[in-house]
Formats: structure tokens, C-alpha cells, sequence
């Protein structure tokens, strides 16, 4: 057996929301998501309800392996998720949103803590700096700021 210190980091951003938590909560689901970020397609969801839940699995496309995420937290009346996303051999990801209102319609409290399962993992986790994930975040705020103003996905300009 091998124990190791994990090479680790964790990042946090707040998001600025339009909406309610009511509405944006259930938009955090691996099949609404197809309803504002451009190309999400997930290979195959497992859930009872057809829609994100506890104990909910979904797998997507991803370099260099595809991914294996499972909800492990769905708590709406919170407006609280938690899910983990495997890349096997690469990374073992922890991810947390907690929603709350604000004056103008909610934050978005986003949590992504990846471990290293590699030397790729390594490389990732090296990459995954405050600078980059801000953008990401900052994206990821404007897709769905976007759809919840307007009702359609943001498409990039390659793709208009």
C-alpha cells in the first residue's frame, strides 16, 4: 500500500446571478445544462428522475479520458450540489454550489477542489491557477446569465 500527500487545489468564485434561486438552481443539472452551455452532451445520465438528483451518474467527453461524475449532494430546498467527477488516472474532482439570493437575483458560490491521480493530473492541477479559473467562472456566469435573461444559449462567435 502506498500512502502519498495528495497534490491538490482548491479554488472558490461567486458568481452574480439574474435570477432567483428558484430558478436557477434546477438549471445545475447535467440535462438543463444542455438548455444554456453551447455543445454540453453527455454521453449517458443515469437518474430515476431523468433529471440531476442524488445518486444521479452521468459520463462526459474529456482529454485525455472521459469523465464519470455522481451526484453525491441534492438539496433544493437549500439550493445546494455536490457531485464528484472521476477522470481515471488523471483527477479526482470535488464540486460544490451553494446559491443564495441577492439584491439582484442570486450568487453562485462555486467550489472546485481537484486531486492529483498522476503525473497528467500533476500537469492539470499545475494549470488550474486563480487566473484561469476566474475566466472559466466568469463564463460560465455569462452562458447562464444569458440564457436566464433571454431564453437561449450565449453561442461563441465561430459559432453564430
Amino acid at each position: 500500500m502506498k500512502i502519498t500527500k495528495p497534490n491538490r487545489v482548491t479554488r472558490t468564485f461567486t458568481q452574480q446571478l439574474v435570477a432567483e434561486p428558484s430558478r436557477v438552481f434546477p438549471l445545475l443539472c447535467p440535462v438543463r445544462e444542455a438548455d444554456w452551455i453551447e455543445d454540453w452532451e453527455p454521453f449517458v445520465v443515469f437518474s430515476d428522475s431523468g433529471v440531476a438528483e442524488r445518486d444521479c451518474v452521468f459520463i462526459t467527453g474529456a482529454e485525455p479520458i472521459n469523465a464519470i461524475w455522481y451526484i453525491t449532494r441534492h438539496e433544493p430546498a437549500n439550493y445546494f450540489i455536490e457531485m464528484v467527477k472521476i477522470s481515471p488516472t488523471v483527477t479526482a474532482c470535488k464540486l460544490t454550489i451553494q446559491l443564495r439570493p441577492a439584491e439582484r437575483g442570486s450568487e453562485a458560490m462555486v467550489t472546485y477542489t481537484h486531486t492529483s491521480l498522476g503525473a497528467e493530473g500533476d500537469a492539470f492541477v499545475a494549470s488550474f491557477t486563480e487566473g484561469y479559473y476566474h475566466q472559466v467562472m466568469r463564463e460560465w456566469e455569462a452562458r447562464i446569465n444569458h440564457y436566464l435573461t433571454h431564453g437561449s444559449i450565449l453561442r461563441t462567435q465561430s459559432n453564430r
